[in-house]
């Protein structure tokens, strides 16, 4: 099925933006809130929300250009192969769409991708015809992040990027024998070259202070958890590797969730606690000091039972307990329960008294799981030896419980309109 050029309609609109929801780039997908006389729709086929970096939730266009892909990348819905309808909208009706939707008040920036439609070039040459009409010929500002297209021409994806915010390249498999055996026409160093390449026009861009902008936002990508058998240590050694050699702002793992099946595949889909916790390990590799191999098991997966900083904790209990009014912020960062912003409030407070456990409670430290790495003035409240893991354990089974069964109540108000 193919559609010719023309007024978008929304049977391709339906199309292009179902194909784009297994990029998990943004940060949720498109809600069932329709509008009832205000301003604004969340419910807009292709509308999701992200957030800023001030803790604002934005609503953003979330579209592929084209779904006829050439590619034969085994775990996607949208391969060569697959029997699902086609659909490829002009640069013109991406632009004008997202001008309707801003207008309308639906959106505030556009996230825009692509299957690999003719060839890397072409479609990365529609790509950048996209958002370089967007800003010079419809003047929109708005904020644009843009999918890069693997084995496009270098020039074209550096003058994309003077045009876009963000961009990424999705890494997806965190192995060249995986990409070799799942993603054939993909290749490591097809992902990770552009990513350098715009991180040092990046860093050359900012150094000579020039007028205008580059990727302001930064780069991301993502990978798929599950699809392959790396382990957990494997994805984040690659994600920390990147962050350092890139300055990648942030790595999304995506479950794999079986949307076609492949012999080569897995039948069921990945467990979502694997991705939480690697969710969990990626926060502790960019803000709290830690290292992708000190966070890992021995068989290179992460602790199912407690968190990675509780399971890194409990590897390391010669390390503990310290005391909270000595202890440098670095060792306070690693104390389960003890977040950044406590961390820096305590080393802060201490300056003026001693603090215990009741000043902690007030700076909302998470006592039942701190108070068995720290002392405060010398006193200690936690558990000693094996009991500290199952406490641990069965705290955070605990919250699990009471997250879900807050949701199952919010959904079931929610169906019968208590809410």
């Amino acid at each position: 099925m193919r559609y010719n050029r023309g007024m978008i309609s929304l049977e391709k609109l339906s199309i292009l933006t179902e194909s784009a929801k297994y990029d998990v780039s943004c940060s949720s997908s498109g809600s069932a809130r329709k509008n009832e006389g205000g301003i604004g729709n969340g419910y807009v086929a292709g509308c999701c929300h992200s957030f800023t970096p001030d803790g604002r939730c934005i609503s953003l266009l979330k579209i592929l250009m084209s779904n006829d892909c050439v590619y034969r990348c085994k775990y996607c819905v949208n391969r060569a192969d697959a029997d699902v309808p086609r659909a490829t909208a002009t640069p013109d009706e991406i632009c004008e769409l997202t001008i309707d939707f801003y207008k309308r008040n639906y959106i505030e920036g556009l996230f825009l991708s692509s299957a690999v439609h003719v060839s890397p070039d072409y479609t990365m040459e529609r790509l950048l015809l996209t958002v370089k009409k967007l800003r010079t010929e419809y003047n929109f500002h708005g904020y644009i992040h843009l999918k890069g297209i693997p084995r496009a021409d270098e020039r074209l994806v550096r003058e994309a990027a003077a045009y876009a915010d963000r961009m990424s390249f999705n890494i997806e498999l965190p192995s060249e024998e995986s990409l070799r055996l799942l993603a054939p026409q993909k290749s490591k160093e097809s992902l990770l070259l552009p990513m350098r390449r715009l991180a040092k026009e990046r860093e050359v861009f900012r150094a000579e202070k020039r007028t205008g902008r580059f990727l302001p936002a930064g780069q991301t990508t993502q990978m798929i958890v599950g699809a392959s058998p790396e382990p957990d240590g494997q994805l984040l050694r690659l994600a920390q590797s990147l962050y350092r050699a890139t300055g990648l702002k942030r790595v999304y793992y995506s479950s794999y969730v079986p949307a076609v099946h492949d012999s080569l595949l897995p039948d069921l889909p990945a467990p979502q606690l694997r991705e939480h916790r690697l969710y969990e390990a990626d926060w502790l590799l960019r803000f709290y000091g830690f290292s992708a191999e000190e966070l890992v098991e021995e068989d290179g997966s992460l602790s199912a039972d407690v968190d990675p900083k509780c399971a890194w904790a409990l590897r390391n209990m010669h390390l503990f307990p310290v005391e909270i009014n000595r202890a440098p912020v670095e060792a306070l960062l690693r104390v389960p329960g003890i977040g950044a912003r406590s961390a820096y409030k305590i080393a802060e407070a201490r300056k003026y008294a001693k603090l215990g456990f009741d000043d902690l409670k007030k700076m909302r430290v998470v006592l039942k799981r701190a108070r068995h790495f720290i002392t405060a003035n010398g006193k200690f409240y936690g558990a000693e030896g094996a009991a500290v893991r199952g406490l641990l354990a069965a705290g955070e089974r605990q919250e699990r419980a009471v997250q879900l069964s807050l949701f199952q109540e919010t959904a079931l108000s929610a169906l019968t309109g208590e809410l």
